[in-house]
């Protein structure tokens, strides 16, 4: 796998489940209004608006997190009704957020985005596994990917702190404020700490998120 092809996994592993949870509102409701679970309304935000993505200007992370122009689109269109439901949020509360008008249009965009995003890691898997099958081909995947173009440097808008004691992360290297210490909208710029095992963490929030939308018969 090339080096562009690790980037790009390494930070749709936040990515879309925090989009997947979007489209999933009994997992909102169940999960979200829970206190005592870390995976919450307010790590989507992190995740998607200054962490791993910006929802505001989804093209400046082309070849970072997302991986084709229908995605920056559809990505752009759920930066937009999240922050519709913002507005409708004085208290920045989950329930008022669950309860504005314009959430559905929030679970509608998030569930086209994330079939999109499946579908388009399912297709890059393949050619992965297509390109182990067949001498001298190995660690070409990531060069097929939609428009070929790759963002700049991933930036953190938000970015208002210094960097932190923080243990090393696979992204603490590769994106600015991936490990750092940071302020961003939805802490009102107050700062927080992204959690050094975040990677495992949301592989099991994921992992949650598929057996709550798929329950065993």
């Amino acid at each position: 796998m090339s080096e562009d092809a690790r980037l790009i996994v390494s930070h749709r592993v936040h990515v879309v489940p925090a989009v997947l949870a979007l489209a999933n509102p009994p997992w909102q409701r169940d999960v979200w209004l829970d206190p005592s679970v870390f995976e919450d309304l307010d790590h989507v935000f992190h995740t998607l608006f200054d962490d791993f993505c910006d929802a505001d200007e989804p093209e400046r992370y082309l070849g970072v997190s997302i991986r084709t122009d229908e995605e920056v689109v559809l990505m752009r269109e759920l930066g937009v009704a999240l922050n519709a439901a913002a507005a409708e949020a004085p208290n920045d509360t989950h329930a008022e957020y669950l309860q504005a008008s314009v959430w559905p249009e929030v679970v509608a965009v998030a569930g086209r985005l994330a079939q999109v995003m499946a579908a388009n890691d399912l297709r890059e898997l393949a050619m992965l596994l297509d390109d182990e099958a067949v001498p001298g081909r190995a660690g070409n995947s990531g060069e097929h990917r939609g428009s070929g173009r790759r963002a700049s440097k991933p930036g953190h808008r938000f970015a208002a702190g210094q960097p932190g004691n923080l243990p090393e992360t696979p992204l603490a290297s590769q994106a600015e404020g991936s490990a750092a210490r940071v302020g961003c909208r939805r802490c009102s710029g107050r700062q927080h700490w992204q959690r050094g095992e975040g990677q495992r963490g949301c592989s099991e929030a994921y992992a949650r998120l598929v057996r709550s939308a798929h329950p065993p018969p």
